[in-house]
């Protein structure tokens, strides 16, 4: 599993670059990647909230295909809650090693 420690320390973020349907890019913080029932998912955080107090985590789905990795956004409210919930104990853990 990645390095998943203080998340809001920007040096040791990586970005990642996002393609929207409208074909538009957008530049996330990669804050931590993890396996959860099964899957492997990524929360990232757009770039203009990396600063701000309670930025907002977004949840993508990780699929390899024949081009390479895929990054699936994640729509269903209850997934995205557990997802949370499993991020969260991730960086609860992370804060008391």
């Amino acid at each position: 599993m990645e390095d998943n420690k203080e998340f809001i320390e920007e040096e040791e973020l990586e970005t990642v670059t996002l393609v929207t349907d409208d074909g538009s890019e957008e530049v996330f913080w990669h804050v931590l990647t993890f396996p959860y029932e099964g899957a492997k998912y990524s929360a990232l955080v757009p770039e203009a909230q990396i600063d701000e107090e309670e930025p907002e985590v977004i949840f993508v789905r990780i699929d390899r295909d024949a081009e390479g990795d895929a990054y699936i956004p994640v729509e269903n409210e209850v997934l995205l809650g557990e997802l949370f919930e499993e991020f969260a104990s991730l960086l609860d853990e992370a804060e008391e090693e």
